[in-house]
């Protein structure tokens, strides 16, 4: 795991974070970062969930960690994420002359970013690359491709669906499987990056729940088609509520993934038209579309019509944070192809699912995908 993500489990806070009262009385309102954390001082008014995209915005931005904004002190301790330091109070006014720029110069369009400067070095270069300059191009990142007038005609959106719907079983088999529950195993930041156990419960109807029993408790998300909660032992919030927008988008994306069958009335704006790329040196199908609000990618296999990888991107109020999900070893379930493992890759780590196996059509307990309830003493995780 680089450095350039939280492997310690505890989601840095640039600006100053620490959690304040608890709180433990049902929310009319979504929380805000200022109702949770100390000393917020530019980030205020932003949801909670956003908030903690931001800190993973910063990380990737200048290639930095937790300790390399607050120092070692914070470790295992949330309290100290609120002091000052000389690194936060510099974020703080970079924050601010990004503002300016984008508001004077670009009409409030996030135009310029942290990242547009600092491409993941703490000091932005000034002087030009020689090395760079007359060097081989680095190669070409598939998530940055875009829509050109000059890309040659390809198939259309309907075309490439219609081909993945057809390669992963059919129709009228994707109507057939209404359930499935999965078991398999879970590896990431939050289990010091040890396989533990994992269940995932999914309907055709839109709910979905993923629990990985990590060693200091169940790290959960889950949705029951309408809402979405998340919770773990590492968070600042023991259950936090998703409030609509990239977050809760995704989690809704994520559900229809699951009944592939449904996917077309999941998104909207489905549009093709990028000039061709690949991943892992497999050429590519890239179908764009809106989730909710959010732009997503789709990268379909041109040789087995499969999904590759999908890409969603997550507003901010300092920038778009991307969200990658890496699909592979497609195995039959009752007539269906599904991912029996998938890789997700956000700015503040990496996670690894793989399912051992999956029960298909089978009922399952609602109470699987309501609001999961908070450990009595939460623990944050210790640091290794």
């Amino acid at each position: 795991m680089s450095k350039r993500v939280f492997e310690t489990g505890l989601l840095c806070a640039v600006l100053g974070l620490a959690p304040a009262h608890a709180q433990t009385a049902a929310q009319q309102k979504p929380l805000m970062a200022e109702d949770v954390f100390k000393n917020i001082q530019v980030l205020k008014g932003i949801p909670v969930n956003q908030f903690m995209e931001t800190m993973g915005f910063f990380s990737a931005a200048l290639g930095y960690n937790c300790t390399n904004c607050h120092g070692n002190d914070v470790l295992g301790n949330w309290a100290k994420y609120a002091d000052d330091t000389p690194v936060k109070r510099t974020a703080v006014r970079m924050v601010q002359v990004v503002n300016t720029i984008n508001k004077t110069l670009f009409g409030g369009r996030q135009a310029v970013t942290c990242y547009t400067c600092h491409r993941g070095s703490p000091t932005p270069k000034i002087v030009p690359s020689l090395l760079e300059q007359y060097s081989e191009p680095p190669p070409e990142d598939p998530n940055e491709v875009e829509i050109s007038p000059r890309a040659l005609m390809g198939p259309t959106a309907d075309d490439v669906l219609n081909r993945y719907f057809q390669a992963i079983g059919g129709a009228q088999r994707l109507a057939g499987l209404t359930s499935f529950v999965g078991k398999g195993s879970y590896e990431g930041f939050d289990s010091y990056h040890g396989k533990v156990p994992v269940d995932v419960y999914a309907k055709a109807t839109g709910e979905r729940s993923v629990v990985a029993h990590t060693q200091n408790g169940d790290s959960v998300t889950t949705y029951d088609g309408h809402s979405a909660w998340i919770m773990g032992p590492d968070k600042p919030v023991s259950v936090l509520q998703l409030v609509p927008g990239g977050d809760l988008d995704g989690v809704k994306l994520d559900s229809s993934l699951a009944f592939p069958g449904t996917l077309k009335e999941a998104l909207t704006q489905l549009r093709t038209g990028f000039p061709t790329t690949a991943i892992d040196d497999r050429l590519v199908d890239v179908v764009q579309g809106l989730a909710g609000g959010s732009r997503v990618k789709l990268f379909f296999d041109k040789k087995t019509g499969l999904l590759t990888r999908v890409v969603r991107y997550s507003k901010t109020i300092i920038g778009p944070v991307p969200v990658q999900i890496d699909y592979s070893d497609y195995r039959e379930v009752a007539g269906v192809k599904m991912p029996f493992q998938w890789r997700l890759t956000w700015t503040d780590g990496q996670s690894m699912y793989a399912l051992d196996n999956v029960q298909p059509n089978v009922a399952i307990d609602p109470a699987k995908f309501a609001k999961p309830v908070a450990p009595a003493a939460p623990v944050v995780a210790p640091v290794r």
